[in-house]
């Protein structure tokens, strides 16, 4: 008995085994691959730098697969992102940030290197589609590629209606691939984002972008499908589970987002933007005090050697300050939005929102002098002027509220 036991194990053991080396035919297979993997793990540790070069390496052996190039287009997108501090959330997890009126500089040869490899992909892919028809790999490629430079250009340039057409776009050749492959889990990410996008729309935006594209919403539809693409697409895994706690935030349902949110700082305990929005969804949820904690043990791990990389603690100590402004600890929130202003690597635009900000707390503290000073470093000539009118109104009168 025993002998027939162990030998059932042994199979289940090899049945296992095989079944985990067979390449999965609802993704394109160059995802399966041991050093696109290796890239990935580097790029969710904010390795920008090491995952550009794994997969530059991979696109030198695949010099013919679109998706080779759309692992450098995604690096090289979010990298920018990252440096130009909008992966924040807090920047756009609620419609505010459709009005600001940032100017982001994008350096002339990352932008240019964004559009070559866009119009590389979806070149790729045309000539592949016109080829094959019910080529499934092709359409999910393309549809990548125009969804990553969608989120480009909306974050970066404000380019709404441009992005627009490139997320239905997305989207359009996301529905293609799953008529091809209903189990295609990958393709859910882009379906489901436009989803719950156009269903948060107003109404009377809803309504245009209905009679005009001829695509509607639903927000429960969005965040099944993105759970879905979490839990079985093998490229889109972890964004759709970023997007999910982004919708969930919007909605204000705390609890959820913080659930998948923590799963994925659990998972990569090294990726700084997964702890810090931890620390952002506490807040928001209304746990401040629990909120200061999170931001200061992100703060504390960064002043580990090689914890984090490319750390951005602007936006930690940003956060934190705000959450010390609800609660009235204005020092504390003061001292907080003076170190975000202080960073080196603080991005123009976050730099004159501390300190204006910081000014904001020295006024309340009814440290006059020291207030001008901050109002004075927002006022600098050059650089990001979004906060210019509320900082030179600062200098007239000083500011009173919270």
């Amino acid at each position: 008995m025993r002998q027939v036991l162990v030998k059932a194990m042994f199979m289940l053991l090899v049945a296992a085994g095989t079944a985990a080396a067979q390449p999965n035919p609802h993704t394109v297979q160059l995802n399966l691959d041991p050093e696109v993997r290796q890239g990935f793990e580097r790029f969710y540790s904010l390795d920008f730098d090491g995952a550009y070069k794994v997969f530059t390496h991979v696109s030198q052996e695949h010099p013919n697969d679109p998706m080779a190039w759309n692992y450098i287009l995604f690096t090289v997108i979010f990298r920018e992102l990252y440096h130009q501090d909008l992966l924040d959330t807090t920047y756009y997890a609620r419609n505010s940030f459709l009005s600001t009126k940032r100017n982001v500089e994008v350096p002339a040869p990352t932008r240019e290197q964004i559009e070559g490899l866009t119009n590389k992909v979806v070149g790729m892919c045309d000539a592949a589609i016109k080829a094959n028809p019910n080529d499934k790999d092709a359409y999910f490629e393309r549809g990548y590629a125009k969804g990553m430079h969608a989120a480009f250009i909306v974050l970066v340039d404000h380019s709404f209606a441009q992005g627009a057409r490139q997320g239905l776009a997305a989207r359009n050749d996301s529905e293609q691939v799953l008529k091809l492959d209903p189990q295609y889990a990958d393709a859910d990410m882009a379906v489901g984002i436009q989803q719950f996008a156009v269903a948060s729309l107003p109404g009377w935006v809803r309504m245009i972008v209905g009679i005009m594209a001829g695509v509607g919403g639903n927000k429960e539809k969005g965040l099944a499908m993105l759970r879905n693409a979490a839990a079985h697409g093998v490229v889109t895994a972890v964004e759709s589970r970023t997007a999910l706690s982004l919708f969930l935030r919007h909605d204000g349902r705390y609890p959820e987002a913080l659930d998948v949110q923590r799963g994925l700082a659990r998972e990569f305990p090294h990726d700084y933007l997964f702890r810090l929005e931890v620390a952002n969804l506490t807040k928001d949820e209304g746990h401040g005090l629990e909120a200061i904690a999170a931001y200061k043990q992100v703060i504390a791990d960064a002043q580990k050697p090689g914890y984090f990389t490319d750390v951005r603690l602007q936006m930690a100590y940003f956060g934190m300050a705000d959450t010390q402004r609800g609660y009235n600890f204005i020092k504390e929130a003061a001292e907080g939005y003076t170190q975000a202003a202080q960073q080196p690597n603080c991005s123009d635009w976050l730099r004159k929102r501390a300190w204006l900000s910081a000014g904001e707390m020295q006024d309340l503290l009814h440290n006059r002098q020291a207030a001008i000073a901050d109002y004075q470093q927002v006022l600098k000539p050059g650089g990001d002027q979004s906060q210019a009118s509320a900082a030179k109104d600062h200098m007239e009168k000083p500011f009173t509220g919270k």
